[in-house]
């Protein structure tokens, strides 16, 4: 992380449920444990595992300027106003330059995520729970929501889940949700203040854990992910959520 300075806890300290949301505004993050993302979104482990499962149906990332091979994604968008989740015409991911120096000023068009996966009971209800807490934070409001399911594999080497480094999303808040790490070490998560050389860096291990961060106040990054076996890979449910519009080249902030 060059000059930022970081902690020495490689283990999360998930929030309670309690004190989520102070957590939120004084620190700009918080981690949540699987057992709380369960009783948030209302959702059995039954459930979540044969969501998982459409992990396996990914298809290749063909944008990634290093010329890697390593990371396979599909993408949606949404529009969320309270509970009603409505699902917008596929649409390109596009980031500036000033957010993502690798892949910015680009249209990348990754294939969308199934039908039966966006429609899904684990995904309306991780998106109302995520949409309504944010609502809580920063008011009502019309969320513009991206949602990306990626997996890291090393079949070719060393995976890189942020290849564009330590960033910001352009957007309000992030969920980064992990599914599963497979015969990999590394995947370090690190955490920092926009505004404070001191941050934090964590591995996120057990499946459906969460980082939760403001992306106006965080930057984060995850290290690289190598093999300690034939097969590794790592796989995460990244969700968004930007108010007003989605981030595209007419945005204004």
């Amino acid at each position: 992380m060059n000059s930022k300075k970081t902690s020495d806890t490689l283990d999360p300290q998930f929030t309670r449920p309690t004190d989520l949301e102070r957590t939120i505004r004084e620190h700009g993050y918080a981690l949540v444990s699987p057992e709380d993302v369960l009783t948030f979104i209302k959702t059995s482990s039954h459930e979540l595992s044969a969501f998982s499962e459409s992990w396996n149906t990914l298809t290749p990332d063909q944008y990634l300027k290093d010329g890697g091979r390593y990371r396979k994604r599909r993408h949606a968008s949404l529009k969320i106003i309270s509970d009603d989740i409505e699902v917008v015409p596929h649409r390109a991911h596009w980031q500036p330059e000033t957010y993502n120096a690798l892949h910015g000023g680009m249209h990348r068009w990754f294939d969308p995520i199934e039908t039966n996966i966006l429609s899904s009971n684990v995904m309306t209800s991780l998106l109302s729970w995520l949409s309504s807490l944010a609502s809580k934070l920063d008011g009502e409001t019309t969320w513009y929501g991206e949602t990306h399911q990626f997996r890291i594999d090393t079949t070719h080497g060393i995976g890189r889940p942020t290849p564009e480094g330590a960033h910001r999303d352009g957007v309000d808040w992030v969920a980064v949700f992990l599914i599963c790490r497979n015969n990999i070490k590394g995947g370090e998560t690190r955490v920092f203040a926009v505004d404070n050389p001191n941050g934090q860096r964590f591995t996120l291990k057990e499946p459906w854990s969460l980082l939760l961060l403001n992306d106006r106040r965080m930057i984060h990054e995850t290290t690289p992910i190598q093999p300690t076996a034939n097969e590794g890979w790592r796989d995460t449910l990244v969700m968004t959520l930007r108010s007003n519009s989605f981030l595209d080249e007419s945005a204004k902030r």
